[in-house]
């Protein structure tokens, strides 16, 4: 008895199928990873506690769109000094008392907001 095989028609329909599934996520991933549809600029306000050595929120991720300034407040329980990475921006943090800092975060990419001391990590910043 013969045995049933796929035709070449049907294989190459599935093929096509196949390339047209993967060029649609592609262009997904593309527009997704430009951060197509964010609105740059704006402001966005974080504020920062430490004490006995936790950071308050915990520490996470922070996103941004490309343009947007920040404005950080954080507070401190031991002397220290806060540096946003690849900013280049410091601020000093005396015990008890809110440090500010502002700048506009015009560079797209992942920066550590820490302090340089007690080496804790705050935020990282993703800009877009």
């Amino acid at each position: 008895m013969p045995t049933a095989t796929k035709s070449r028609p049907d294989t190459m329909v599935r093929l096509l199928a196949v390339a047209v599934i993967v060029i649609a996520a592609a262009v997904a991933v593309f527009y997704a990873t430009r951060g197509e549809g964010t609105p740059a600029g704006g402001d966005r306000e974080l504020t920062i506690t430490i004490s006995n050595r936790t950071v308050s929120p915990p520490t996470g991720r922070v996103e941004v769109a490309r343009g947007t300034t920040i404005k950080l407040t954080v507070t401190s329980d031991a002397p220290d000094e806060l540096h946003v990475h690849g900013y280049d921006r410091k601020a000093a943090l005396e015990p008890g008392k809110p440090a500010k800092l502002e700048f506009t975060a015009d560079a797209t990419g992942l920066f550590e907001v820490e302090t340089h001391d007690a080496g804790l990590v705050l935020f990282q910043l993703v800009v877009r």
